[in-house]
């Protein structure tokens, strides 16, 4: 595979992870997975997005953007949602690799989104706290969905749900970091949202800046 340019911006970020989810699809990975690849980023890495998406292992970023080593900064987090810990890891990796590019990515029929939909349905809370932390964290993004004609279509509702959490979770980054909303401003950040589909493998991305 050839070497991959260095700080890629934003947009053509973007085109490189589309190109590769299309290979993806069709089966034709140009992965490089050798043991030599490994060796030559031993003394840095230089990653060209960033990667904030479900832990899902269904949903593994670099098999569908068909990425090899040292080309994703993957941050992975049930329902891909947005905490302090994920909003630093963000933070690190725009400002220390000057990586242009930040993905939302959640996915279809997602299990946090889910169970968040069934806590709200049921008044009931999560077993855990540590579960409630992410239902508490998707819930503020789902909620007003349940007071719609949606609530009696439990499909058509956690489509919906998934939309919402990703689009709260790209409004939190643009909107929860001084660094970020400065790098986005004024350094050519661009944070979007995608949502991969287990059914088929695309990955569509939503509301980038034309």
């Amino acid at each position: 595979m050839a070497d991959r340019p260095k700080n890629l911006s934003a947009l053509e970020a973007l085109e490189r992870l589309c190109e590769g989810n299309q290979r993806f699809i069709k089966n034709i990975s140009q992965l490089d997975t050798s043991l030599h690849q490994r060796g030559s980023l031993l003394a840095g890495q230089n990653p060209f997005a960033i990667i904030l998406g479900c832990s899902d292992s269904r949903v593994p970023a670099e098999l569908v953007f068909d990425q090899g080593f040292g080309s994703l900064f993957v941050i992975r987090v049930a329902g891909n949602i947005v905490a302090p810990s994920q909003v630093g890891s963000v933070e690190f990796a725009a400002t220390q690799f000057n990586t242009r590019l930040v993905v939302v990515m959640g996915h279809t029929q997602c299990g946090a989104v889910r169970a968040t939909l069934d806590a709200l349905r049921n008044n009931s809370q999560s077993p855990s706290r540590g579960q409630r932390s992410i239902v508490e964290r998707i819930a503020p993004a789902v909620a007003q969905l349940m007071e719609t004609p949606l609530r009696d279509q439990p499909d058509e509702l956690v489509k919906h749900a998934v939309r919402a959490n990703i689009r709260a979770a790209v409004s939190h980054l643009r909107h929860g970091s001084e660094i970020l909303e400065q790098q986005v401003a004024e350094e050519g950040l661009l944070i979007v949202g995608a949502e991969y589909s287990l059914e088929t493998g695309l990955v569509e991305f939503f509301d980038v800046p034309t």
